[in-house]
C-alpha cells in the first residue's frame, strides 16, 4: 500500500473542502496542488470531481433542517416550490454549457496557465465589484424573482473555466445584481447542491473506464477529508461575510496567480 498516495489524497481533500465555498476556486487549487504533488494518475481529474461530493454533503448536513423543511412541504407550500424552482433556473446555464463543453473544458482548460490567469482576472473583477458598492437587498432563496435567479446562474456559468471559482462567480454576480452579501452567500451554498451532484454524476459516467476497485479507498479518503474541512469552511464563511468584504480574497487570488505564473516560468 502506497501511504504517500493516501497522504496526497487527504491533502487534496482538505484543499477541496477549505476552498470550495470561498471565492478562490477549489478546482484551480486542486489543479495546481495536483501538479505540485505529482498527483497525475489516469483518474486524477475524476478524483478531483468526486471529492467535491464530500464538500456538498457538508452543505447538506449544515443546512439539513432547512432542506428537510423544503422537501417535506414541497407538495403543498408555494415557498418550497419557489425555492426549488429558483435553484433549477440558476442551475440551467451551467448544465447546458457544461454538458456541451465538457470535453473542451477537460482537455484544454484544465491547465495551470489557464488557472493562473483566471485567478488574476477574477481577483480584479472582485475588486471592481466591491468598489462599485451598489445598494443591495436581502433575499431568501424563494423570494428571488425567476429572472434574477437565472441571471445569477449565468454568472455562475463563468466558473466552468477552472480558476474562476463557482462560489466566487455566484456570489459576486449576485452582488453585482443587487443581492446582499449574506443572501448571495446563502444562495451560493444551496445552488452548489444540484450543480455539484450533477457534475459528479456526469463526470463519473464519462470517466468510469478510468476507474478501478483499487481507486475506491483513495477516493473515499479524499471525500471524507473534503467533508470535514468543508464543514469548517462553511461556518467560517457565514461568519466572515457578516462583517467583511471579499477584497482580501481578491488580493490572495492575484498573488497566487502571479506566483503560479512565476513558478511555471521557472
Amino acid at each position: 500500500m502506497d501511504y504517500s498516495l493516501f497522504l496526497k489524497a487527504v491533502g487534496l481533500g482538505i484543499i477541496e473542502g477549505l476552498t470550495e465555498f470561498l471565492p478562490v476556486s477549489s478546482t484551480g487549487h486542486l489543479i495546481l496542488a495536483g501538479q505540485y504533488l505529482e498527483f497525475t494518475r489516469a483518474d486524477a481529474k475524476t478524483f478531483e470531481v468526486v471529492i467535491q461530493l464530500g464538500a456538498i454533503l457538508a452543505v447538506c448536513w449544515h443546512f439539513r433542517v432547512r432542506l428537510l423543511g423544503v422537501a417535506t412541504t414541497l407538495g403543498h407550500a408555494s415557498s418550497a416550490r419557489r425555492f426549488v424552482g429558483n435553484l433549477l433556473l440558476a442551475f440551467l446555464p451551467v448544465a447546458v454549457l457544461g454538458t456541451a463543453l465538457h470535453g473542451f473544458i477537460k482537455q484544454v482548460l484544465y491547465a495551470p496557465q489557464v488557472v493562473a490567469w483566471a485567478l488574476i482576472v477574477g481577483g480584479f473583477l472582485i475588486l471592481l465589484i466591491e468598489r462599485r458598492a451598489a445598494p443591495t437587498q436581502d433575499y431568501a432563496v424563494e423570494d428571488l424573482s425567476p429572472l434574477l435567479a437565472f441571471k445569477i446562474g449565468c454568472a455562475q456559468a463563468l466558473a466552468l473555466v477552472p480558476g474562476v471559482s463557482r462560489s466566487g462567480a455566484t456570489i459576486m454576480g449576485a452582488l453585482w445584481l443587487g443581492v446582499s452579501r449574506q443572501s448571495a452567500t446563502e444562495f451560493s451554498f444551496f445552488l452548489a447542491i444540484p450543480v455539484m451532484f450533477a457534475a459528479t454524476a456526469f463526470d463519473i459516467l464519462k470517466s468510469w473506464q478510468t476507474l478501478s476497485p483499487d481507486s475506491f479507498p483513495l477516493f473515499a479518503v479524499g471525500l471524507v477529508a473534503a467533508f470535514l474541512s468543508a464543514l469548517v469552511a462553511i461556518r467560517f464563511l457565514l461568519h466572515f461575510v457578516a462583517n467583511h468584504s471579499f477584497v482580501a480574497f481578491a488580493w490572495y487570488r492575484i498573488a497566487l496567480g502571479l506566483l503560479t505564473l512565476w513558478w511555471l516560468g521557472t
